[in-house]
């Protein structure tokens, strides 16, 4: 069976200033000629279709159209809700849909209920995972506390309790939207630290044939069944380097994997560049940025003068400017941004508290701030899923 893997469409976001919505059609209409020429067989999206739980109205006719055109070919697609997405907004009408041929997976109750289709080498089983927020799901599937790994684990128990009982060489699928050890995030998702670890380890999906992962917007390959499709457009700047892409999947009939990359449409190059400002406007290596969406971050000691205006006549797309201007080792700033550099809000405040008292929490008080930092992200999520 043939796979087209892809995620985190994101419909209605924007780039910085930038309407992404026409680049956002151009995919559509990229995915739906691909499926149609490479004889796709089934369609999976692993979450994070809209980018926020209530899409503009623009947002939901260009969901609505890449559906009609997705049953129009005749080729069933798989859908899970992301973090981004609210599941029950997206999973309204899921049965009638479904009718149609494209399968919306929003509930986490029905993660053992998978989805079967087959071809001429017998049955493939597609279970959909939906972004299981721990603090939402942890009664659903018994677990004592909330956590991305005991939620994910309890799933895929679920996932191959099902498997254990289909028809012997079923072959089988999971759609996931998580953040898996071993891959490479980007500035643009959207944190799911609540409620416990970040990363569950790779093994959690073991027992089953390939995972489909959403939520990292880099296309990687963690193994040879388990892989992020990454986002088919870039949403930040920290994205400037990555090839935006599809995974086609041939599954064989005994479950081997055969996968290959295909490339996205690119609407605009992205570029950072960083120096003083004179340097970038008279730099000529820079000649091959002048079309692209910009970043520049600027090293001047002082702050020049109308910047972003003299930027944009030799950058007319430059959508970011950061001041980050070139100090001594020892100026203050320097070392303080450097202590903060790459450091969670829980080694921050623990750093706190020792400059305050003299020695550093300990074990009791870490537990402490842990479930404090976790109750203030868990109060944002639910009322975000609620709006």
């Amino acid at each position: 069976m043939r796979l087209l893997h892809t995620s985190d469409w994101h419909l209605g976001r924007s780039f910085h200033r930038v309407n992404m919505l026409g680049a956002q059609a151009e995919f559509i209409g990229h995915l739906v000629t691909t499926v149609r020429e490479r004889a796709v067989d089934a369609v999976v999206v692993s979450g994070d279709v809209y980018d926020r739980a209530v899409p503009p109205l623009a947002a939901v006719e260009l969901f609505d159209d890449a559906l009609h055109r997705l049953a129009a070919l005749g080729v069933p697609t798989v859908m899970i809700s992301g973090n981004h997405d609210s599941a029950r907004r997206l999973g309204v009408g899921a049965g009638l849909i479904g009718r149609a041929g494209i399968h919306l997976r929003t509930e986490p109750s029905a993660a053992g209920t998978p989805v079967v289709l087959a071809d001429a080498r017998g049955d493939v089983a597609f279970y959909g995972l939906p972004y299981l927020e721990p603090a939402l799901v942890k009664d659903e599937f018994g677990v004592e506390k909330a956590g991305h790994e005991a939620v994910l684990a309890a799933a895929m128990d679920r996932v191959r309790a099902d498997l254990a009982t289909r028809t012997p060489g079923t072959r089988s699928v999971v759609l996931a939207h998580a953040f898996v050890t071993g891959g490479e995030p980007s500035d643009s998702e959207r944190d799911i630290t609540v409620g416990g670890v970040a990363a569950v380890p790779a093994g959690v999906f073991d027992g089953v044939d390939y995972v489909a992962l959403g939520h990292l917007h880099g296309c990687q390959t963690l193994t040879d069944r388990v892989r992020y499709s990454g986002s088919p457009l870039p949403y930040s700047f920290s994205e400037a380097t990555h090839r935006k892409s599809m995974w086609l999947v041939d599954l064989a009939a005994d479950g081997t994997v055969d996968a290959e990359r295909l490339d996205c449409p690119v609407p605009r190059p992205l570029a950072r560049i960083r120096g003083p400002l004179e340097d970038l406007l008279a730099d000529p290596e820079l000649a091959r940025h002048e079309e692209a969406w910009v970043e520049a971050t600027l090293t001047d000691p002082v702050r020049p003068a109308d910047p972003m205006a003299r930027l944009t006549e030799r950058f007319p797309h430059t959508l970011s400017l950061v001041f980050d201007p070139d100090r001594a080792e020892d100026d203050p700033e320097v070392s303080y941004a450097r202590r903060l550099a790459g450091r969670t809000d829980q080694q921050i405040a623990e750093d706190f508290v020792a400059h305050v008292r003299g020695a550093g929490p300990d074990a009791r008080e870490q537990g402490v701030l842990r479930d404090a930092f976790d109750a203030v992200r868990t109060d944002e999520t639910v009322r975000e899923v609620a709006r």
